[in-house]
């Protein structure tokens, strides 16, 4: 019997928590809530099972953005950021700090639940726990092991911590490799959503923080390579 998805809303508005809450029973999901980044940061420490967290960014005491830093620490479950903020700048500043996606305020329904279900599509059934029984694969970049029964990361067995969606990048151009793939294609590939113009620079933040994990050397790279007017490549062996 396939195991109900289960998910954590931080928001400290309780009519959206509720709202939220009877939208997401109604199509199957345990529902987990918390009114503020410190009751958030508790329900994930004793439910390491949650599989994707649902976090609002303009919260009194600890921020959405903080929490999003503690929760990485710990976890790679999908992170939707809701928020009335939406310049491109507070986008950015959401996916550096680990976020995987981000929905406005005010949203409908639908985009609500298009967005879920896609970040969880990604997370629990392409790469996430129905793959843990499965034998171990490695796939190795110069130095860089991936176990994908895992969906671990290493460098001579020091594990590199990616969020959710970089693994989920890193894995794409894997895929693809020694083929230069641009942002729409990355975003598309991804994502599964409609690119926008915006989304470039959604690309490009987290090629950017993968670099930083990935490579020895961030400012010259050798795994994620940049293909001027192609996109980004990783070389075949």
């Amino acid at each position: 019997m396939e195991a109900v998805q289960q998910i954590l809303i931080v928001d400290d508005d309780t009519d959206i928590r509720e709202v939220l809450r009877i939208h997401l029973e109604n199509k199957g999901y345990s529902v987990w809530d918390a009114a503020n980044g410190t009751e958030a940061l508790t329900t994930v420490s004793k439910n390491q099972d949650i599989d994707l967290i649902i976090l609002d960014i303009m919260m009194p005491g600890l921020s959405g953005i903080d929490v999003c830093k503690e929760i990485r620490k710990t976890s790679s479950a999908p992170i939707l950021f809701l928020t009335a903020k939406s310049k491109e700048s507070d986008k950015t500043v959401a996916y550096e700090n680990g976020g995987d996606d981000y929905l406005v305020k005010p949203f409908s329904q639908s985009e609500l639940l298009m967005k879920v279900h896609s970040l969880l599509r990604r997370y629990v059934i392409y790469k996430g726990k129905s793959q843990l029984g499965t034998s171990n694969t490695e796939i190795r970049i110069q130095d860089i092991v991936i176990n994908t029964a895992t969906r671990m990361v290493y460098r001579e067995s020091q594990k590199i911590d990616l969020t959710d969606t970089e693994y989920q990048v890193l894995m794409y151009l894997v895929k693809n490799r020694g083929s230069a793939k641009d942002a729409r294609a990355i975003y598309e590939g991804v994502w599964n959503d409609k690119f926008l113009p915006s989304s470039t620079n959604t690309i490009m933040v987290h090629i950017l923080k993968l670099r930083k994990k990935l490579e020895l050397d961030s400012n010259n790279p050798t795994i994620i390579r940049t293909i001027w007017g192609k996109g980004y490549q990783i070389d075949e062996n």
